[in-house]
């Protein structure tokens, strides 16, 4: 998990389950209809199941006591049609319930996925991987898990609670009194269960979120735990994490079998009850035989109803736990992006004031602060000028904030001061899928996702679909793809196992291509090949640059010694400009980086060969 982030134990605190159920009823309006059929079945279903034990009353009292079975006939059939309807009207309760949850499922999950495509990054650079994962899958089950088996059906339970005492009191006071005195006790109990499981079911979806989190890192690293034969270890890392789940469930497994044990012992004490004070009043004569048993019936279906609730109190704790995890990303997620700007569509991109001719630059960053931990700037007072069509490189050591310049351009951070412009327009101003819409980052790592070589260089948008076999010709890729199986219709694997490195990359430049960007970042793109490969791919790139304006981001002085700028960042400031040669004379930060590289001399004795590494670099480009 991330230092500072979003901490699945941090979740602590009283929550109202009213607040969150009002919440999560926002979700159940477009289904209200539906829901509304349900719960009209509700009154039919305690209809059929509260006439049953009437009918045995009536059977023993009028037809078995009395010794007149020719009675029984009607009773019993009247009996097994009742048994049908709460059979039928049951199983379209439960398959409408199952329907209707589903769907809220569905859309609660668009919903929160959809959300977090929004937020910026630097909520992520906070949070959990798998805690975000658990939340989109175990914790919206749970929370469909309480509507199909919780919220309504409570409604029916209490409908039958209500009519069950209403007709024992109907039949005799004194007996019914007698048998609710367990009750007052029973229900204190249930209460007390509450909060100690609630909190139970929250530990189980902390430890369930760092086991995905863990699983997620290991096995997108999996090559780097068996070169380095570190299974063993990972194997007891996971344990431990496993174990924790595990034995964060038994508190919940605890107190779900303490509440249904004590249900059942409440029933067997009514019950005991009933047959004790009721075995009296049948010897005095003040109730029937018949009226005794339907006491009984009606305590065993009064106390069902209970006992069922033990379970379902434990999804309801189980759901609540995860809408509080649910809705604390949505907060913390709508106070992140109310600092992104605009939504696109309140913007009216016809109008927007995005015009070249006022502005020789189309980058400019004007005194531009930033930083990811406040005590640790990035960018200083950052100064940075690209004109349309020119291509600057971007060079300088490991941490110095180069990258940072890209992630700023798209916009994936908000700078803390200063100014960003593009087109002579406040970056926080544009809108933003026009932003990034002329902006494409090509990154170190190959992004290949599962999927046709066509849909990793379009990603499914329609109009970069038509520009797939044009892309991948502009880039030289075609070579390779028309050889493979099924050409651009050729199923990749995951991260695309089953193409090389160099074809993964010249994948990603097509996409940029086809995509057709006026700004076109390349960060790092070939640090990670070899030198045959990167020879490959060398004419593609020239082509992919061609007419664009470009930010190149290198460690690799050899790759960039053609640019038309140069800038070198130390320190996240621009120490220095110019051209390669402009940057050598100045024998600076540049010479310096250039040296390092090359392992030429600062000497008189070194400067012919460093005139000779000078012309050999520049022939490699």
């Amino acid at each position: 998990m991330h230092h500072g982030g979003l901490n699945e134990d941090a979740i602590t605190g009283k929550v109202y389950d009213a607040i969150l159920l009002k919440r999560f009823l926002h979700y159940l309006l477009p289904y209200r209809i539906k829901v509304a059929g349900i719960i009209l079945l509700l009154p039919l279903v305690a209809l059929c199941r509260l006439s049953q034990p009437l009918l045995i009353k009536y059977a023993i009292d009028h037809a078995i006591i009395s010794q007149k079975l020719d009675l029984l006939l009607w009773p019993a059939i009247l009996f097994l049609l009742l048994l049908l309807a709460e059979s039928f009207l049951t199983w379209v309760e439960m398959y409408g319930l199952q329907m209707v949850g589903q769907n809220i499922m569905s859309d609660l999950r668009s919903a929160l996925f959809s959300h977090l495509q929004k937020l910026q990054i630097t909520w992520f650079d906070k949070s959990s991987t798998g805690g975000l994962v658990t939340r989109i899958t175990t914790d919206i089950e749970s929370v469909g898990e309480m509507f199909a088996a919780g919220i309504v059906s409570v409604i029916g339970d209490a409908l039958l609670l209500a009519g069950i005492v209403s007709i024992m009191l109907w039949m005799d006071v004194s007996l019914s009194l007698i048998t609710f005195t367990v009750l007052p006790l029973l229900f204190y109990i249930a209460w007390l269960f509450r909060k100690n499981m609630r909190q139970a079911y929250r530990q189980v979806r902390s430890r369930l979120g760092m086991l995905n989190g863990y699983l997620s890192k290991v096995l997108n690293g999996i090559t780097v735990v068996q070169i380095f034969g570190k299974e063993l270890d990972e194997n007891r890392r996971f344990a431990e994490l496993n174990a924790a789940c595990r034995d964060a469930s038994k508190p919940v497994i605890m107190w779900d079998a303490s509440l249904y044990a004590v249900v059942e012992m409440f029933s067997s004490v009514a019950l005991a009850l009933i047959i004790w004070y009721g075995g009296g009043q049948i010897v005095s004569g003040t109730i029937t035989f018949g009226s005794l048993v339907a006491f009984i019936t009606y305590i065993e279906k009064f106390f069902g109803p209970i006992r069922d609730f033990s379970a379902k109190y434990g999804v309801m704790q189980g759901a609540m736990a995860a809408l509080e995890r649910i809705f604390l990303i949505l907060d913390q997620g709508q106070e992140e992006y109310a600092k992104e700007i605009k939504d696109v569509k309140e913007i009216d991109t016809a109008a927007h004031p995005c015009t070249t001719g006022s502005s020789p630059y189309i980058i400019q960053f004007r005194n531009v602060t930033f930083w990811y931990r406040e005590e640790e700037p990035v960018l200083n007072d950052f100064n940075l000028k690209v004109a349309k069509g020119e291509r600057v490189a971007l060079v300088g050591e490991s941490g110095g904030g180069k990258t940072t310049v890209a992630k700023l351009l798209g916009h994936l951070y908000q700078i803390k001061s200063g100014t960003l412009l593009i087109d002579n327009t406040d970056v926080l101003d544009f809108p933003l899928e026009l932003l990034r819409r002329r902006i494409i980052v090509v990154q170190q790592e190959p992004l290949i996702l599962a999927g046709t070589v066509e849909f990793n260089i379009c990603l499914g948008d329609k109009q970069a679909e038509k520009m797939v076999r044009k892309a991948a010709s502009v880039i030289g890729a075609d070579r390779f793809i028309e050889q493979l199986q099924m050409s651009y219709q050729t199923m990749l694997d995951e991260r695309g196992g089953n193409l090389s490195l160099g074809e993964r990359q010249l994948i990603c430049f097509a996409r940029a291509v086809a995509f057709e960007p006026e700004i076109l970042v390349l960060d790092e793109s070939t640090a990670s090949l070899d030198s045959v490969s990167e020879k490959l791919i060398r004419e593609g790139i020239s082509r992919l640059l061609h007419g664009r304006t470009a930010l190149i981001i290198a460690h690799r002085l050899s790759t960039i010694m053609d640019a038309d700028r140069i800038a070198v960042i130390t320190k996240g400031r621009v120490v220095e400009e110019g051209t390669h040669k402009q940057l050598m004379s100045l024998n600076g930060e540049y010479h310096r980086l250039y040296c390092l590289q090359f392992d030429c001399r600062h000497s008189k004795q070194g400067s012919e060969r460093n005139r000779r590494q000078d012309a050999c670099a520049t022939r490699l480009c």
